[in-house]
């Protein structure tokens, strides 16, 4: 066992008692407080509601634990295990070096996939189903999981060639090009998702709407933004969950409502939601997002430039014949464990944007009422717990916990 070992496994052993601790904190809270609404929500939300919020955020907890204990058992078999290692064995005996590479992240990537399908089926055929939120068949699953795999194999074979020419070929600052090609394709992926991928699993037809169309109309020219259209998507087709966002830069954005949303709340609750959303736009926090991920991506390739010149990282993971493909997976796979203490931080600065989109909804709107009405019908709605566990939540919401928002909104009300 050398360094990288031992790193790997206390990272590992330690990451996994503080995610099932953090779980179980969340499930005991919540609860705790089932069976009494915070007096803040009392005139907004019943008791049933509360309490089906509760069973419902428990359920994913306890959802969530299995699969931390099972993706760390599924970790330890790809590295220290073999697997990877026997995967990669089985393409350097199969096809000629030039695609063995290519063959073993796209193979490792389905075959990772299928692992999580079992978890895939129960959440949205048990667990959603349970709580009333579930309206995809059988049919719709299966399909949709064929086009995913398709979309992986016509995107990610290119893209996953590039990146290993590149690690092959480009000398010592590979890291650099392939950092760069990785910015280029999340540029090209956000325009081209609405546009060609959304709507192979979606429809997408204009507002029509007139009254609510004319509001929507008027709060984008006061807001400055310029969009390339106003769209209802059918996602009454899978979920009851209701949501709303805007897609794509440049001349090419476009405002999208679930159908599910616009069935819910009254025409002026749908403008305090999107102009949460277009107070994303205004205050930049889009470009801020893509800078943070692209300085820590840009970290991480550096560290794997240096990782990948090291025989024992590859010894210590479980690989036998060094490789950039190998090193690749290794690195992708077990970063996580680390980045996962740095959580809190992210964490803290999503929901600090989350703080700034609702302040600016209400100052544009000049209705915060109507979005604290329209926050409380998606809690209700979507199950979303009144209750968090504070810590917990630091770690795994990139939205404030719905007491804090919402007495931000009360006091600007007031």
């Amino acid at each position: 066992m050398n360094s990288y070992t031992l790193s790997i496994l206390i990272a590992l052993f330690v990451g996994l008692v503080l995610q099932l601790w953090l779980l179980s904190r969340q499930a005991i809270h919540v609860s705790r407080h089932r069976d009494e609404v915070p007096e803040a929500f009392r005139d907004h939300v019943s008791l049933a509601a509360h309490q089906k919020a509760a069973d419902y955020t428990v359920a994913k907890a306890r959802l969530h634990q299995v699969e931390e204990v099972i993706a760390a058992l599924l970790l330890w078999f790809w590295t220290m295990g073999g697997g990877f290692n026997a995967v990669d064995h089985f393409w350097r005996n199969t096809i000629s070096s030039a695609w063995a590479g290519v063959a073993f992240v796209v193979s490792v990537s389905l075959l990772m996939s299928m692992l999580e399908l079992p978890f895939a089926i129960y959440r949205t055929f048990i667990l959603e189903k349970r709580f009333g939120f579930n309206r995809t068949t059988p049919q719709i699953f299966i399909t949709d999981m064929i086009k995913q795999i398709f979309i992986l194999l016509l995107l990610g074979i290119p893209l996953t060639w590039i990146i290993l020419w590149l690690m092959n070929s480009a000398g010592g600052n590979w890291w650099i090009y392939t950092w760069a090609t990785w910015m280029g394709f999340g540029l090209l992926m956000t325009w081209a998702y609405p546009n060609f991928i959304a709507p192979l699993f979606n429809q997408f037809t204009p507002l029509t709407d007139d009254v609510l169309l004319a509001r929507v109309v008027a709060l984008v020219e006061r807001c400055g933004f310029r969009a390339d259209g106003v769209y209802v998507m059918d996602g009454s087709r899978r979920s009851s969950h209701g949501n709303a966002y805007f897609t794509g830069f440049g001349n090419h954005k476009r405002i999208i409502f679930f159908d599910t949303l616009l069935n819910s709340l009254s025409p002026v609750q749908v403008e305090a939601v999107l102009a949460h959303e277009l107070g994303h736009f205004r205050h930049h926090h889009v470009f801020k997002r893509w800078l943070l991920i692209g300085t820590m991506s840009l970290a991480g390739l550096a560290i794997l430039g240096y990782l990948i010149h090291q025989p024992e990282f590859y010894f210590g993971l479980g690989i036998d014949t060094p490789s950039p493909h190998t090193a690749l997976v290794l690195f992708l796979l077990v970063a996580p464990l680390f980045t996962l203490f740095a959580q809190p931080l992210l964490s803290q600065v999503l929901q600090s944007h989350e703080f700034a989109a609702d302040d600016f909804s209400c100052r544009v709107t000049g209705e915060p009422y109507a979005l604290r009405e329209a926050l409380l019908h998606l809690y209700r709605e979507n199950a979303g717990t009144l209750t968090p566990d504070r810590l917990h939540s630091a770690f795994y919401d990139s939205h404030p916990p719905a007491p804090i928002r919402i007495a931000r909104i009360v006091t600007a009300t007031a």
